[in-house]
């Protein structure tokens, strides 16, 4: 289906093609993501305290200062450094008490009632002209250039608002400054019923002008974007609105263009102050067999490159679409101006005034709408302008087709520019910044498009948002109600191999071959290592010396780090390896053998998991495939524990630290002892996350949760204990000794004092102790002398046994 043609369609068929209608082209995912505050991805974030809702963004003509509209305050930003933001000075435009009273009276909630800044343009050398929406009564003013502060008008009045700002903060408006004349789409009434394309600030001959207030011009517009053709000498506006020409639907939306000559003062008696070139035309963001993204969310204007036409302008649009067959996508589409030039030249539909239907009967052509000088024509030829606005035929995509597609994001803002490569191809780059708050970078290619990159660069969604690209300073702008953001357009140095750098297909970014690294291509003297097209890593980084990749500052070894995993047999063993980038696929391999799904479960995250068994020990590579190029990240070498290795007693699993982790426990995975000591200190998505868990099988097993939040290698040396058990067995065998040498002294002790006779203990003198007399006591001890058996002296001749006498004057008869 190229169109949707009211002729042609009927009810039944919109519900067929809804049914029937698939997707026809791929869906662009972001290779690589980076978080909010990611080390990889940095960016300034300008905020100040009282300052909320800088949502307006106006460059200088020099690109050195940044202009901003706010909540009550308009700001000046310095931005000569690349990078920065420094505020210069602020002006505070806010209404007064009385005013806001006056806001909440009207029934409007007090966080509306400020001076949301909705209009900022230059108007000259000297002045700039800002409008608010000031308490739901809309005022402009002057900014003197010079001083930075607002400034009376020539007039000496205040400036009224109404016609060149919305009432309310929330509605959409778009303006742009022509000669020192303001051209401007917004709402003209407090309810926002009143859509007005006009034109303000005019002097001489030229007269303020503003679209005739016959019904059919503008059918609910929200207008979007507006531009300015020099070589056309016109002015032209995008917007959506209601598509009456569509009569199968009640409501059915359509994306416009719509186009005014700066020349046009009007009719000398028809449609006088009122435009007299206004032509519309729809634009067709569609696929081939699939309806249409019908809503218009966002448009950029791409200039032709250096001595091109400027019939080449190209405009880039985002697109939503009502049917909830693609409910929540985005689709991307271009446009060029000769494609726009050539529906407005060609036939327009007629608008029957009394049932308000549009026709595409032929008819004899008076004038040719939308032709500059139609002011001084005829007022027969301007009533046929009056009524022939609508061409008849559709704005079609300059490729037939959509340029991009997200499948799960809704985008809101898009920005332009044109690249040169390493090899001087230019290439157009896209960027994109979702409703959740992500930039998306997009480097458009032959028939699709490759995200390189989506950065988080807001913590909330937003409703209104400004994005605005600064060529000379490399940097993209986001202006919301958190901020001013400058997110640089790349970050080369990311990319830490000469495979990452090509794999990325970044305009900006090249394989250095002198300095090892990945750099801007500016910044590259000798031969440059790109390849954007087609990202062939084999091709491109063959040609250098080696493929390895680049520590800080230093070149380290291209092998991949090895990582010893101790277990015990039956236990649960997981391999985890995180993968960089969204458009590589994880393949685990084993040298020597298949890994068998009845044996290993691979995990969606990329985890391996396995029994511990002596079939299932040994050498498991974790390898990531991208583009036909294939790298092993890491290599895990399971093995059995040594019987001497106490079993954990934690419950919890163990893995290697994360990097920005601390841990408390020390970890139960060893390495061997000649594995890399050396921590890499990469940033966070450069690589991807290595670590093993093991966990005991049992009633109380636990099984270590497949973490992926970081992708960094984290090797460490594992702790040996053979010289604590060495000393702890030495330790122990003195004990032995000392135990044995205790129970010997004890043995010998006791075996002694079983062969000393006892004493007995009767016919004591009362004068003896219970040990016995002293003679029986030295007698004992061996020192009593020998006494005669019948008197009691000493005998001479009889030597001393050691032993006393018995209590019948006998020895007893014991063996010494």
């Amino acid at each position: 289906m190229a169109s949707l043609q009211p002729r042609f369609l009927t009810l039944p068929l919109i519900f067929i093609i809804i049914i029937i209608s698939s997707s026809g082209h791929a869906n662009a995912v972001p290779r690589v993501t980076f978080p909010l505050e990611s080390p990889g991805r940095p960016f300034t974030l300008f905020t100040l305290p009282d300052v909320y809702n800088t949502t307006t963004l106006l460059l200088s003509d020099d690109e050195e200062t940044l202009f901003v509209g706010a909540r009550d305050a308009v700001l000046s930003l310095n931005i000569s450094k690349a990078g920065s933001l420094q505020l210069s000075k602020k002006i505070d435009w806010s209404p007064t008490e009385n005013d806001l009273r006056d806001c909440t009276m009207k029934g409007t909630t007090e966080t509306d009632c400020p001076n949301f800044v909705r209009v900022l343009q230059v108007l000259n050398s000297t002045h700039m002209f800002a409008c608010g929406t000031f308490a739901f009564s809309p005022r402009c003013s002057y900014i003197s250039s010079e001083q930075f502060s607002l400034a009376a008008s020539p007039s000496g009045k205040t400036e009224e608002g109404r016609g060149r700002c919305p009432y309310n903060p929330y509605h959409k408006n778009t303006a742009i400054t022509v000669g020192g004349e303001l051209y401007t789409a917004t709402v003209a009434d407090y309810r926002g019923n009143r859509p007005v394309i006009s034109r303000h600030l005019s002097e001489g001959d030229h007269v303020d002008m503003k679209l005739d207030d016959t019904a059919g011009w503008l059918e609910d517009p929200t207008f979007i974007s507006s531009t300015y053709i020099p070589s056309e000498e016109k002015v032209y506006f995008f917007f959506s609105e209601m598509g009456r020409e569509y009569d199968f639907i009640d409501k059915f939306t359509v994306s416009r263009v719509a186009q005014v000559c700066t020349s046009d003062v009007g009719g000398q008696r028809t449609l006088q102050r009122r435009w007299t070139t206004f032509t519309k035309a729809q634009l067709l963001c569609q696929a081939r067999d699939e309806l249409p993204y019908n809503v218009l969310q966002d448009i950029t204007t791409l200039r032709p490159s250096e001595g091109a036409s400027e019939d080449d302008t190209l405009f880039y649009g985002i697109f939503s679409s009502q049917w909830s067959v693609n409910s929540g996508r985005s689709a991307v589409c271009v446009f060029s101006l000769r494609a726009i030039k050539a529906v407005f030249a060609g036939n327009y539909k007629v608008l029957n005034r009394d049932t308000l239907k549009w026709s595409s009967r032929m008819q004899e052509k008076i004038a040719n709408p939308g032709e500059c000088g139609l002011h001084n024509a005829s007022d027969n030829a301007l009533r046929f302008v009056k009524e022939n606005f609508l061409a008849d035929k559709s704005v079609s995509p300059a490729n037939q087709g959509l340029t991009l597609v997200s499948p799960d994001q809704r985008y809101s803002n898009i920005a332009a520019q044109r690249v040169k490569g390493a090899h001087g191809r230019e290439y157009t780059v896209l960027y994109l910044l979702t409703e959740s708050g992500y930039l998306h970078k997009a480097v458009l290619l032959e028939g699709r498009a490759h995200i390189i990159e989506e950065i988080q660069v807001l913590r909330q969604p937003q409703r209104v948002k400004n994005l605005l690209l600064s060529v000379s300073k490399g940097a993209v702008l986001v202006g919301s109600s958190e901020g001013v953001a400058s997110v640089p357009v790349s970050n080369c140095s990311h990319y830490w191999s000469c495979g990452e750098c090509v794999l990325a297909r970044d305009p900006f970014c090249a394989w250095d071959p002198t300095r090892r690294v990945c750099a801007r291509v500016s910044s590259i003297k000798d031969q440059a290592g790109q390849d954007v097209d087609g990202g062939n890593v084999s091709k491109v980084c063959n040609t250098f010396t080696t493929l390895v990749p680049r520590g800080r500052g230093s070149i380290v070894t291209g092998a991949p780090p090895r990582v010893l995993v101790s277990v015990f047999l039956k236990e649960v063993v997981r391999l985890r390896c995180v993968l960089s980038s969204q458009l590589a696929q994880l393949r685990w391999e084993r040298p020597g053998g298949e890994l068998s799904p009845d044996i290993y479960m691979q995990e969606d995250r990329g985890n391996l998991s396995f029994l511990a068994t002596p079939t299932t020990l040994g050498t498991y590579m974790c390898q990531a495939v991208e583009n036909g190029f294939t790298q092993t990240l890491v290599v895990y070498e399971v093995r059995q524990k040594d019987d001497f290795t106490l079993r954990p007693t934690s419950k919890s699993p163990t893995r290697i630290p994360e990097p920005g982790r601390e841990t408390t426990t020390r970890p139960k995975i060893e390495t061997t002892p000649n594995a890399i000591e050396k921590k890499p200190t990469m940033e966070k998505t450069q690589k991807p996350t290595l670590s093993a868990t093991v966990s005991p099988v049992g009633p109380n097993a636990t099984h270590a949760p497949a973490d992926g939040s970081t992708n960094m290698p984290q090797l460490e040396t594992r702790t040996s204990y053979l010289k604590e058990l060495v000393a702890v067995s030495v330790l122990l065998v003195i004990c032995i000794c000392a135990l044995l040498l205790v129970a010997a002294y004890s043995l010998r002790k006791s075996y002694r004092s079983r062969t000393v006779p006892r004493l007995p203990s009767l016919h004591r003198d009362p004068g003896t102790t219970e040990g016995g007399t002293h003679q029986e006591r030295e007698a004992l001890r061996g020192n009593s002398p020998q006494l005669d058996k019948h008197n009691g002296q000493k005998s001479p001749n009889t030597p001393s046994n050691g032993v006393s006498n018995g209590s019948n004057g006998h020895l007893p008869n014991i063996p010494i």
